[in-house]
Formats: C-alpha cells, sequence, structure tokens
C-alpha cells in the first residue's frame, strides 16, 4: 500500500474532533466532516481551545498551533472524503447511520482507500458488508480523550485483509498511540 498522506474523519463531535487533532498533531493532513457547517465549527472551536491551553501550558508554540489547525480541512460535504487515503468513521452510535456512511463512503473514496470505524458496539463485519470491499474495512477504536489516551484497539472484521490490518496497525503506532488487537 502507498503512504497514506491524507486521512478522512467523519464526525466532529468529542471522538472526531479528538482524532482529527491528533491525526494533525503528527503532522498529517486531515479532513474533518459533519453532517452541518454548526457541528464541523464546533468541533474546530474545541480543538482551538483544547491547542491555546497546550500552548498556554507550555506544552507546544503557538506556530506549532497554527500548522496543527491549518492541517485540518473542516466540511460538511462527504464529498470531500474523495482524496482520503484512509477514513475513520466516528459518528453517533446508530448502526443505521454508520450503514449509511459506509454505503456513501464506498461510493466516494478510491477504490484502494481503507474505511475505518471508531464504533465500540457494532460488529465491524455487519458495517463492512455494506460495501464493495470488506477486505478494506476496519475498527480502530480509540479511547476518550483521544489527544491524551494511548491505547487503540485496531479490530479485524471477518474478511478485513493483512495489509489493511498492517496499514492501520502502523498508523497508530504513528499517531503515537499503542495499538491493541481486537476481536470483532
Amino acid at each position: 500500500m502507498s503512504q497514506i498522506s491524507k486521512i478522512g474523519v467523519i464526525g466532529a463531535g468529542n471522538m472526531g474532533s479528538g482524532i482529527a487533532q491528533k491525526i494533525a498533531q503528527e503532522g498529517i493532513q486531515v479532513v474533518m466532516v459533519d453532517m452541518t457547517d454548526e457541528f464541523v465549527e464546533r468541533g474546530m472551536d474545541t480543538i482551538t481551545k483544547i491547542l491555546s491551553r497546550n500552548v498556554d501550558k507550555g506544552k507546544m508554540s503557538e506556530d506549532d498551533k497554527h500548522a496543527v489547525l491549518e492541517r485540518i480541512k473542516p466540511s460538511s460535504g462527504l464529498n470531500d472524503m474523495a482524496a482520503a487515503d484512509f477514513v475513520v468513521e466516528a459518528a453517533i452510535e446508530k448502526e443505521d447511520i454508520k450503514f449509511q456512511i459506509f454505503r456513501d463512503l464506498d461510493e466516494i473514496c478510491e477504490a484502494n482507500a481503507i474505511l475505518a470505524t471508531n464504533t465500540s458496539s457494532i460488529p465491524i463485519g455487519r458495517i463492512a458488508a455494506r460495501t464493495t470491499r470488506p477486505e478494506k474495512v476496519i475498527g480502530m477504536h480509540f479511547m476518550n480523550p483521544v489527544p491524551v489516551m494511548k491505547l487503540v484497539e485496531v479490530i479485524r472484521g471477518i474478511a478485513t485483509s493483512e495489509e489493511t490490518f498492517k496499514v492501520t496497525w502502523d498508523l497508530a503506532e504513528k499517531f503515537g498511540k499503542t495499538p491493541a488487537k481486537a476481536e470483532d
């Protein structure tokens, strides 16, 4: 698999904004999408406040804060996921919503893009079945608060390929996380 250079995050709530922030802090371009501009703005406000606190505490410079924010593209259009090599879905824990997101991502994203879900309760195989690429669907369950907590569960669905698992595991490590293999 080619180098992952652009990541999409679906959801701008606590989990989604935390995931987007952490990815951007690691120097990677990220598109953060939610249903409305209001939700996306709220997510960006949350990220900005957290980064500002880090500046106040001397944990990062003002320039670093601005660099992180510039790596996050806020959007209310799912079509902006088209350029993503890897997408992490962190929408509300409702099957019908997640299933529709994955059906849409399957059509929007390039065939080689990996589609990950942050779900903690819906089987990965059930989500993967909504796509034409079940081998490229995986669970990537972050712990809250994402920028602080180290653990990320990497959850293989029944059809998830070894390559998809390896790319996801390596990404978790690149994000400064401690990946742990979990069963679906």
